[in-house]
């Protein structure tokens, strides 16, 4: 065992480095002045490379696989030593240099990204973003070597551990398949009743952050291991014992806002309930990026959009904002919370239109990554594929190809997990719900014990212990398909609302 515990220790140490880069980064994209943009790409480029060169210690290799020969450990010592493998495997092959250029790089188009997209400027950012995109190549080439497949798989298995574009592309061609027309069906539905009503702004920014945080503390998020902020991009970030939100408000309207918050808190929710016996070793982190995705929806999509949330939020809503009470009705606010239109904008789709915004992307940077597609040529491509895909053409491209920081940051390979975790939420609560017939009526008196203790029993405790396919075999009785992602949408979509 003292090989194992040596590795306990160091991987332990790891973890708390990484605790410091997410909380550095959680204030990158939120509490910084822009004046100190240069210092902190040096701090997180420093650290990255500092994580980098303790987890590819020569020493590394060998204590695993002393501990590996000794035996004599538990289920999830087992997993855990498995997950270090994993670790050390991936970054063994990659330089420190290209750690550190690949960091530095990503923070400059980031920079690069913040200015440009306001002024509609995607020629300005170009050279930044070409340099991520080689640096980037050449990082999937290490990997895809080392592990003996495509580049592409190599980065996807960065947030999706042993996932694999073939099996995606299955998925993504059903529903691709299937949402066209099932959108079709859904906007002549909508389009022959009238619209709900539009409960009167403006929304004081105050009295948004106040219904927000009282939601989050109903739904389980626990504020003395968390907060809410703001950011020019939602998202969750900073460490399960400190939990970081951000959103960002419009006083014209509060849905944004309010629904990002609860999406956000599903993030958070997951994040909380990962094993604490188990605090900054890989085990103990959570499984996926799509089964973190999976966590949000749930939580945003699957429960607080519902009939049932809305018949617990609507009074809550209007003491907030008054306004007449047939604003507030919950019929309506429901109504108003699954409405679908086709979008520009990726992060305020709809739950039915949202899959076709990500399969756009996942196609596009697949492009990028195999040299199938130019730089310069992203924004005609983009044009086209929104046309094709979603049914409405941006006319610029600060609702195009600028819209998403995930490219210019770095973040190739992510797009998938979006609609992997919508498909796997959806199969997610429809088990949940089949298997405690208690969880929607509890949503109607904004009790959400009982599908978070399902959640912490069948997903966050089990953290990084198993392979994801066993997480959703385990919870759902059957691998992932597209099956109960389209009977939901049918279901809340079928028929007038």
């Amino acid at each position: 065992m003292s090989a194992y515990r040596t590795l306990e220790t160091r991987f332990g140490r790891l973890g708390t480095l990484r605790e410091a880069l997410a909380v550095l980064n959680w204030d990158f994209s939120s509490m910084m002045p822009t004046g100190g943009a240069a210092a902190r790409q040096a701090q997180l480029a420093t650290l990255e490379t500092l994580y980098h060169e303790q987890l590819t210690d020569p020493a590394i290799p060998d204590l695993i696989g002393e501990a590996e020969a000794a035996g004599g450990l538990d289920e999830w010592q087992s997993a855990n030593l498995a997950e270090m493998r994993r670790e050390w495997r991936a970054a063994s092959v990659l330089p420190a240099a290209l750690v550190e250029a690949r960091v530095a790089a990503g923070l400059d188009c980031e920079m690069a990204w913040r200015r440009a997209r306001p002024d509609d400027d995607f020629a300005a950012v170009v050279p930044a973003l070409q340099r991520v995109l080689d640096l980037t190549r050449e990082a999937a080439a290490a990997k895809a070597s080392l592990l003996g497949i495509s580049s592409y798989d190599a980065l996807l298995d960065t947030y999706e551990p042993g996932g694999r574009a073939a099996a995606i592309d299955v998925l993504f061609e059903e529903v691709a398949r299937f949402l066209p027309g099932l959108i079709d069906r859904i906007l002549e539905r909508q389009a022959a009743v009238p619209p709900p009503v539009d409960p009167p702004g403006p929304f004081p920014i105050a009295a948004q952050r106040a219904v927000a945080m009282r939601l989050m503390a109903q739904i389980g998020f626990d504020f003395d291991h968390g907060r809410l902020d703001t950011s020019l991009h939602p998202f969750c970030g900073g460490t399960p014992d400190d939990v970081r939100i951000t959103t960002r408000y419009e006083e014209e309207d509060f849905g944004r806002a309010l629904m990002g918050v609860l999406h956000e808190t599903g993030h958070a929710l997951y994040e909380q309930g990962l094993p604490a016996a188990w605090r900054r070793q890989p085990v103990g982190r959570a499984r996926s990026f799509a089964v973190h995705e999976s966590q949000s929806l749930l939580i945003e999509m699957q429960a607080c959009r519902s009939r049932e949330f809305a018949e617990f939020a609507a009074p809550i809503l209007q003491e907030a904002f008054g306004g007449p009470a047939a604003a507030w009705d919950p019929d309506n606010l429901y109504r108003r919370n699954t409405i679908v239109a086709r979008s520009l904008i990726r992060v305020d789709a709809d739950e039915a239109t949202y899959p076709l915004h990500v399969i756009l992307r996942y196609r596009l940077e697949r492009a990028m990554l195999s040299g199938d597609l130019r730089l310069s040529d992203l924004p005609g491509a983009w044009r086209e594929a929104m046309r094709d895909l979603v049914g409405i053409e941006p006319t610029d491209d600060r609702d195009g190809c600028l819209q998403d920081i995930h490219w210019y940051c770095g973040l190739w390979g992510y797009f998938p997990s979006y609609t992997l975790g919508a498909l796997t939420a959806a199969q997610f609560f429809e088990a949940a719900t089949r298997q405690d017939a208690g969880i929607r009526p509890g949503l109607t008196r904004g009790d959400f014990a009982p599908l978070l203790a399902w959640l912490r029993r069948h997903v966050h405790g089990r953290a990084a212990s198993v392979p994801v396919a066993e997480i959703v075999v385990d919870a759902t009785g059957r691998a992932l398909d597209t099956s109960a992602f389209q009977r939901h949408l049918e279901r809340r979509y079928g028929g007038l609302h």
